[in-house]
């Protein structure tokens, strides 16, 4: 399996950026996992976060290209160590009378989980977290019948005072 890195990238609110960004990762084989995008403070800037799976020799070339383009203000990896990150995931599930239970329970399990939706024939589970709750809390409701999964991939912010 390959190393996941997560970059972070300041960039101006002009069109193309995106674009221009992704096709550096194309031409260096790296395919991006996910791709959070937002206005920063600043709306005349945007942060990126983007998770990709490497080698991290790769990964510093391609951080170096981004880093060249124009409308980038700041790009770098982050060490998960000295930031906070965190994901959401919206989980569909079938629900039955026999299952009800039981899938209440494990969401109660997950502090980081709760139901926004149930119907009589589904449930809908909010879980935000690091991508390993994320992933657990998909794995633990895999057995009922997932229907649906939308996940944000990661978002987030170093530690004290430096700057993301």
């Amino acid at each position: 399996m390959q190393a996941m890195h997560t970059i972070s990238i300041l960039v101006s609110n002009n069109p193309g950026v995106l674009s221009r960004i992704s096709a550096i990762f194309a031409r260096r084989g790296y395919n991006i996992d996910s791709l959070v995008v937002s206005a920063a403070l600043d709306g005349r800037f945007s942060r990126m976060t983007i998770t990709a799976g490497g080698d991290p020799e790769t990964l510093d070339q391609i951080i170096k290209q981004v880093a060249k383009l124009i409308d980038v203000i700041h790009a770098s990896e982050h060490d998960p160590t000295t930031t906070i990150e965190k994901e959401l995931a919206l989980i569909k599930v079938k629900l039955t009378d026999k299952t009800r239970s039981d899938i209440l329970q494990i969401v109660t399990h997950y502090h980081t989980a709760q139901t926004i939706d149930i119907t009589d024939k589904t449930v809908l589970i909010q879980v935000t977290g690091d991508t390993k709750e994320v992933d657990l809390c998909i794995e633990s409701v895999k057995s009922y019948g997932i229907l649906e999964i939308v996940r944000t991939g990661k978002v987030l912010m170093n530690r004290g005072q430096d700057e993301t």
